[in-house]
């Protein structure tokens, strides 16, 4: 009996190495929302469902303090009012979003009056990154950076 248990325990070692590998696995973190406190939520909200293009999803306040949009599968940004007043951010500390066509972008920013910058902040003009990416930055009506690239995956 006692050579069937020892004969047992790798199986037995190997199986519960696997599940816990397995398990740890599952519990790493994922990226699930990013929130933005804004001073005007109807206009965010416009801003964000028109000029970005982002869809509505249901939020569970429903108290008109709150709109949440899908950015992902999965991921979401909850934008959210109550702020008093516009701030200053760092470009550096941004939301980035890819869309098909970097000239039908533009084209839309331009003809909504929308201003857009490249990476050194030259108006109107776009960064063409050493991998052939295109990206312009501007700021919502709150003062977050946005950037916008024409990334394919």
């Amino acid at each position: 009996m006692t050579s069937q248990r020892i004969k047992l325990l790798p199986i037995i070692m190997l199986f519960l190495t696997m599940n816990w590998a397995s398990q740890a696995q599952e519990k790493k973190a994922h990226f699930n929302h990013e929130a933005i406190f804004v001073t005007d939520l109807q206009r965010s909200t416009a801003f964000y469902r028109d000029v970005i293009r982002l869809d509505t999803i249901p939020e569970p306040f429903h108290d008109n303090a709150h709109t949440w949009f899908s950015i992902g599968a999965g991921i979401e940004l909850h934008v959210i009012q109550g702020a008093d007043a516009r701030k200053e951010y760092f470009k550096n500390n941004h939301m980035c979003f890819s869309v098909p066509s970097m000239d039908a972008f533009t084209s839309t920013l331009k003809k909504s009056g929308m201003a857009y910058e490249n990476v050194k902040g030259e108006k109107g003009q776009v960064t063409t990154r050493p991998d052939g990416i295109h990206q312009i930055w501007f700021q919502d009506p709150d003062g977050y950076w946005i950037e916008i690239n024409d990334v394919k995956y």
